[in-house]
């Protein structure tokens, strides 16, 4: 039988994150050999992942990045079963590894492709199944292209927003960072009515037209009542319109005209844990 040095074992436990005493069984499995190691630690990997399957991962990492140029933001959300290995250093470090490749990729299936120093996401997160004893995957995924993107993680990585303006200007960042956590704090539907989905429209003018009945008024007058009150939803549901919550007195379309006349906001994504 190979003899395993100490030495052998810490450095595949750096490589893997694996604990010290899988990755001696490991080696000891793989006759010292190092590469075979790590496949060994892969497959017990695999083996976890196919038990857990099934396991809700609703608890996580959500991440936000943005190139250097500031021309590119993405959203990622790195998935677990409990909040314990949520809070874990090494699996946020993953976390923003993952979102950081992101920003050069379309899809999450192009993503879980990438290369992670030497093997793939998809085989990076089997193997970390294995090693932490849950399911671990990639959840959302969101990106947004634009002259400028800012983004904005709230604290404990519940909650990422990226938004993106229409000019790379003087206050720009500044402005792109505010409305992100406009769109963290209050989740509006989409960006303006025009986003809004007929599906949303209909069932908001239903529910004016309900609470108007059942306070007596006459049919004939619900459809104008009801479309007023549908303007009031778009007041309070989409980001542009939105009261700004550092100054309620204007709206957020408002606020980033007073930091340029021309700059608007041209969309947003945003990815909370459930």
């Amino acid at each position: 039988m190979a003899k395993i040095t100490a030495a052998e074992v810490n450095k595949l436990r750096k490589t893997t994150g694996a604990g010290m005493m899988d990755c001696k069984k490991a080696l000891v499995e793989a006759e010292g050999d190092f590469d075979k190691a790590i496949e060994v630690l892969r497959k017990k990997g695999q083996k976890v992942a196919a038990k857990r399957a099934d396991r809700d991962s609703s608890e996580g990492a959500v991440i936000a990045k943005v190139n250097t140029a500031k021309t590119t933001g993405a959203i990622v959300s790195l998935n677990c079963e409990t909040d314990f290995v949520a809070k874990n250093d090494s699996f946020v470090a993953l976390a923003n590894d993952i979102a950081e490749l992101a920003l050069s990729v379309s899809t999450k299936e192009e993503l879980l492709a990438l290369d992670y120093n030497g093997i793939t996401v998809a085989d990076k997160l089997t193997e970390q199944t294995g090693v932490i004893g849950e399911k671990i995957e990639v959840g959302a995924f969101e990106k947004l292209e634009a002259p400028f993107v800012g983004a904005y993680i709230h604290a404990g990585n519940k909650i990422a927003t990226i938004v993106s303006l229409s000019a790379n200007v003087e206050g720009a960042e500044d402005a792109a960072k505010d409305v992100a956590m406009q769109a963290a704090a209050m989740n509006p539907v989409a960006l303006n009515e025009e986003g809004v989905s007929q599906d949303t429209i209909n069932k908001e003018i239903e529910i004016a037209k309900d609470q108007l009945r059942a306070e007596g008024k006459p049919e004939a007058m619900l459809e104008n009542i009801a479309k007023g009150k549908l303007n009031r939803f778009f007041k309070d549901n989409t980001l542009v319109n939105q009261a700004f919550i550092k100054d309620n007195k204007q709206s957020v379309a408002d606020y980033v005209k007073s930091v340029n006349a021309e700059l608007t906001v041209t969309g947003f994504k945003r990815v909370a844990l459930a």
